[in-house]
């Protein structure tokens, strides 16, 4: 199923005007990328006929950019390296755990990580307005 909007339709309806805007911020590769994917298997790429030897059916196949930043050319192989990594998986329910999550940390470094150093004499003696995970050398000591 194609998707509803994609990337090369959305270039070559705005691509000109967006390289016009950023005319001087745009460089050598971002301009050829933008040309690439616009032109993904459209007539300016070229093409062929392919026929069925059985029903007559002809469909113009167009040719691909192959550029590695197309999300048409590379949909294969992106779904290939998925596939990959999903066989890689345990059968165990994953979930995702946010960056406020730390299981390997005794209790006393989770709390002042999330601000409660006042608590603790120790963390409480560090510089202000320095990194959480400097707490480390001073309850190491």
């Amino acid at each position: 199923m194609a998707p509803a909007l994609e990337v090369a339709e959305i270039f070559r309806h705005h691509g000109d005007a967006y390289r016009r805007a950023h005319a001087g911020r745009l460089g050598r590769v971002e301009r050829c990328v933008i040309s690439a994917v616009a032109a993904c298997r459209t007539a300016s790429l070229g093409g062929h006929v392919e026929r069925c030897e059985e029903c007559g059916l002809v469909r113009v196949a167009y040719n691909s950019c192959r550029n590695r930043h197309c999300p048409k050319c590379q949909g294969l192989a992106r779904a290939e390296w998925l596939a990959e990594r999903q066989a890689e998986l345990l059968p165990v329910p994953y979930f995702h755990l946010d960056d406020s999550a730390i299981w390997s940390w005794p209790r006393l470094l989770n709390n002042a990580r999330r601000g409660g150093e006042a608590r603790y004499g120790a963390m409480s003696r560090r510089k202000p307005k320095s990194h959480p995970w400097s707490a480390c050398s001073t309850v190491s000591r």
